[in-house]
């Protein structure tokens, strides 16, 4: 139900120039929604339409209701993997409106000026200066600083929900916004933006029936990952000896064991499933896993996790295929696989007569986009071999394309550096406090040596490289 009004609300009120400016940042090689208006029409006509959608925005939020064509969804499936074979093997990717987007760009813009920067911290995705690298380098940073102590282990449960975008309960958000200051107003236009959604299916040239909806946030809406992120922002860890680390809707649990005590951790658990039934995110305890990092020499048998009735598998290998040694030779030779398969479309375009200008571009764009993500996270851990081998790839690729290629080391090293130097710079960055500068009147003599310090706690293997 929508709250009523309240005398006092202050109403968003969008300016010319913003939406103007937001129609001339529309990419326009994105599909068409629904309504059949292209963003290349919206980004040439920017002066001349900005006058008419400007009415209509603001009508919208001053009435707290959208219209109708604007929420207008094609579903269009997408496969998960090469070989879908079953209904839950798709993405229901929600095809909208171009000018509903450009909408939505300017609310969030307003929201996230109400929103505290140190809202959920272990929140990576969505995020400015967050990425999957991040969320790596916490839970290792976790693991290996509670490892050094004595008679210690850590088990990491990876969480797997089942469709948790669409299966979010508005009536829930919208109290949880309340609560974070959003006004009522404000609070209405999301309900109506949430609820009332005619969708249809789109396969091919096939089109079903229109169905409205009313649960859930459509997975390609542009305020779709930042009310999940508000949705999911009190789901914390309550006690200092956990952590839950989120990229999206991935969820990992981090519980640090300390003299086989998993009373806390298990606790968490027990908490977790409970915050999930509430806000009805439904868990996939088939899909669930836990990893368990013990490097004791008198280990102890332990116990599965059981959630809802059902045992918890264990593994010993799991997300970016890191071991329970916390090794990465796994992933390091699945990384070599996918490049040296993208070799062939390379040696293709040579006998085609790409230029090494186009060659060395296809190079950059996709094989060393393989080989280097989320390189600052694993790269420095890996064994001599598995270097040798990544570098390999980008050796053979030097010879196809005749042109000078970066070596995979050097590459690390300035991401490594260019990173350290964005945490220092964001005081908001859950590692921010790993860094630590040198007293006010004591400078380094070089930006090498100074870039070693920064390094030295958050990625110390770093250091080894620096050293060179």
């Amino acid at each position: 139900m929508r709250a009523s009004a309240v005398p006092d609300d202050c109403v968003i009120t969008l300016s010319v120039a913003d939406v103007s400016k937001t129609f001339k940042q529309v990419n326009i090689h994105k599909a068409v929604g629904p309504d059949g208006l292209p963003g290349r029409v919206l980004r040439a006509c920017a002066d001349q339409l900005t006058g008419v959608f400007i009415d209509i925005f603001n009508m919208s939020l001053i009435e707290s209701v959208i219209p109708t064509c604007f929420k207008q969804t094609t579903i269009v499936p997408v496969p998960k993997n090469m070989k879908a074979t079953y209904l839950n093997d798709y993405r229901p990717v929600a095809l909208t409106s171009v000018a509903m987007k450009c909408f939505e760009r300017l609310v969030m813009a307003h929201i996230n000026t109400i929103i505290p920067e140190t809202l959920d911290p272990l929140q990576f995705a969505y995020r400015p200066n967050r990425s999957t690298d991040d969320a790596i380098s916490i839970a290792l940073h976790t693991t290996l600083s509670h490892l050094d102590k004595r008679n210690t282990y850590v088990r990491m449960l990876y969480i797997d929900y089942s469709s948790a975008f669409n299966t979010i309960v508005p009536s829930k958000l919208i109290t949880k916004l309340r609560i974070l200051g959003l006004n009522t107003s404000l609070c209405n236009w999301i309900l109506d933006f949430l609820t009332g959604h005619p969708q249809v299916v789109r396969v091919g040239s096939n089109t079903s029936a229109t169905l409205v909806l009313n649960t859930g946030a459509p997975q390609g809406c542009v305020l779709s990952p930042l009310l999940y992120s508000l949705f999911t922002h009190d789901c914390m860890a309550r006690h200092d000896s956990n952590t839950i680390i989120k990229f999206a809707d991935d969820t990992t649990v981090v519980g640090l064991i300390t003299d086989n005590d998993e009373t806390a951790y298990r606790e968490e658990v027990r908490d977790l499933a409970g915050w999930c039934q509430n806000n009805n995110l439904s868990l996939n305890v088939t899909k669930t896993k836990e990893m368990i990092v013990d490097y004791r020499k008198r280990r102890t048998e332990h116990t599965p996790i059981v959630i809802d009735g059902a045992v918890v598998e264990q593994v010993e290998s799991f997300k970016f295929h890191i071991t329970n040694k916390l090794e990465w030779s796994k992933h390091t030779k699945t990384v070599v696989k996918r490049a040296r398969q993208s070799l062939f479309p390379l040696r293709k375009l040579k006998r085609f007569g790409m230029g090494p200008q186009i060659l060395k571009r296809f190079y950059s764009c996709n094989i060393e986009s393989i080989l280097t993500g989320c390189i600052t996270a694993w790269y420095g851990n890996c064994s001599d071999s598995n270097r040798k081998a990544l570098q390999r790839v980008a050796r053979t690729a030097q010879y196809i394309t005749g042109a000078k290629l970066p070596a995979i080391q050097d590459l690390y090293t300035r991401r490594c550096q260019k990173k350290a130097l964005k945490i220092v710079k964001d005081l908001s960055h859950p590692s921010h406090r790993l860094f630590s500068l040198l007293p006010h009147g004591k400078r380094y003599r070089s930006a090498k040596s100074r870039t070693k310090r920064l390094l030295n706690s958050f990625y110390p293997q770093a250091i080894r490289l620096l050293n060179r």
